[in-house]
C-alpha cells in the first residue's frame, strides 16, 4: 500500500471565498487530489477550513497551505495560519499562471485553479512564508494612501483647469476645489512625516534605503515603495521574477517563424511597484550618462521612446534588488556590463 509523504491544501483566494482542494503525494511519486470545498474568506471561515482539513488529512504529516499573492485578499488568512503555527507558502501569481498553461486546462474555474495550486504545491519545493515585518506592512499602507491622495489631487487640478477655461468660471466652486487641494497637500505632508519616522526608527531599513538611493533617480520614497510592495523582497528569488512581479516583463505571441503580435510588457503584476519606476527612469535618463547612453541605444534600435523607457525602468528595479541582496552601493561599471 502506498504511503503519503506530502500533503497540500491548494487555495484559490477571492474577496469573499476560499476555494480549497486537498491533495497528497505518495511514495511512488503519484499525486492524488481527493477533496474539494468552498469556505468564507472570514475569521469563522478560516477556523472551519482548518478543522475540515485536519479531518480529511493524515495528522502525522504536516499540511502545507499554498495560495497565490492575490492583492490583499489572501493576507488575513495567511496571517491566521502563521499565527496558529501552520505551514504556509505564498506563490507569485505569474508562477501559478505559467504552471497552469503547462496543464492545458480547457476551462478555468475557481475549482480548477485550486486544483492547479494544490498540484503545484505537491510538485515543487516551496519556501515557508512568515509574517512580514510590521514596518513593511505599515509602509505599504502609507505609500498606497499617499498614492490615492496624489491621484485625487491630480483629478481636482484638472477640474480647476477646466473651470478656468469656462466662459464664466464659478468662483465658489474654484474656492472649494482650492481648499481641497490644500487639505490633500497637508495630508500628504503628514504621510511623508510618518514614513520618515518609521524609517528613522529602523536603522537596518535606513541602511538599505541609503544604499538603494545611490542609484540615479531613486529617492527615498521610491526605495520605500519598492521595499514595502515586495515585503523586503520576501518572495523574490531572481531579477526576472521581480520584473514579472512588477509586470515589466516582455510578452510576445509567436508561432513558428512568424510573430503574431508586437512584443509588449505584460502589465500583469504589482501596479504600485510598476508605477514607482516611472519618474526614477525619467530622471536617470536625463542626468546619468550610463542610463542616457542605454536609452539612446535602445531608441536607435527600435525607435520607440516608451519601450526604451520601460527597459530603463526594469533595469533600475533590478538594480535595487541587486543592491539589496549584495548589500552594496551603485556601481556605474556594473550598469555598463548589464546594458
Amino acid at each position: 500500500m502506498s504511503k503519503v509523504v506530502k500533503q497540500v491544501a491548494g487555495i484559490d483566494v477571492a474577496q469573499k471565498e476560499l476555494v480549497v482542494t486537498l491533495g497528497h503525494l505518495l511514495d511512488d511519486f503519484s499525486i492524488e487530489l481527493f477533496a474539494y470545498k468552498v469556505f468564507k474568506n472570514s475569521d469563522s471561515g478560516f477556523k472551519t477550513l482548518v478543522e475540515w482539513t485536519e479531518k480529511q488529512t493524515d495528522n502525522s504529516i504536516a499540511v502545507r497551505y499554498v495560495m497565490e499573492a492575490t492583492g490583499v485578499y489572501h493576507q488575513k488568512f495567511a496571517y491566521y495560519l502563521s499565527t496558529n503555527k501552520l505551514e504556509v507558502s505564498i506563490v507569485l501569481p505569474n508562477k501559478i499562471s505559467n504552471y497552469m498553461r503547462t496543464l492545458e486546462l480547457k476551462t478555468i474555474t475557481d475549482k480548477s485553479c485550486s486544483q492547479a495550486i494544490a498540484q503545484f504545491g505537491l510538485e515543487r519545493r516551496l519556501d515557508i512564508w512568515f509574517k512580514p515585518k510590521v514596518v513593511y506592512k505599515e509602509l505599504q499602507q502609507l505609500t498606497r494612501e499617499r498614492d490615492q491622495i496624489v491621484q485625487e489631487r491630480s483629478i481636482i487640478k484638472n477640474q480647476i483647469h477646466a473651470e478656468i477655461v469656462e466662459a464664466k468660471p464659478n468662483q465658489k466652486s474654484m474656492e472649494r476645489m482650492q481648499a481641497r487641494i490644500r487639505f490633500l497637500n497637508s495630508q500628504e505632508k503628514e504621510i511623508k512625516e510618518d514614513i520618515n519616522s518609521l524609517v528613522n526608527e529602523n536603522p537596518d531599513l535606513k541602511q538599505i534605503i541609503n544604499r538603494v538611493t545611490t542609484i540615479p533617480g531613486v529617492g527615498e520614497l521610491t526605495a520605500v515603495i519598492v521595499l514595502a510592495e515586495t515585503n523586503g523582497f520576501e518572495l523574490i528569488r531572481n531579477k526576472s521574477q521581480l520584473s514579472s512581479y512588477a509586470g515589466l516583463d516582455v510578452k510576445e505571441k509567436q508561432s513558428g517563424t512568424s510573430v503574431k503580435g508586437k512584443p509588449r510588457i505584460s502589465k500583469k503584476g504589482n501596479r504600485n511597484l510598476r508605477k514607482s519606476m516611472h519618474l526614477p527612469a525619467l530622471t536617470a535618463v536625463k542626468w546619468d550618462d550610463n542610463f542616457r547612453e542605454i536609452y539612446a541605444r535602445l531608441i536607435s534600435k527600435h525607435g520607440i521612446k516608451m519601450k526604451a523607457l520601460v527597459a530603463i525602468q526594469r533595469k533600475i528595479l533590478e538594480l535595487i534588488y541587486i543592491l539589496f541582496k549584495n548589500e552594496t552601493i551603485y556601481d556605474k561599471e556594473y550598469v555598463k556590463k548589464i546594458a
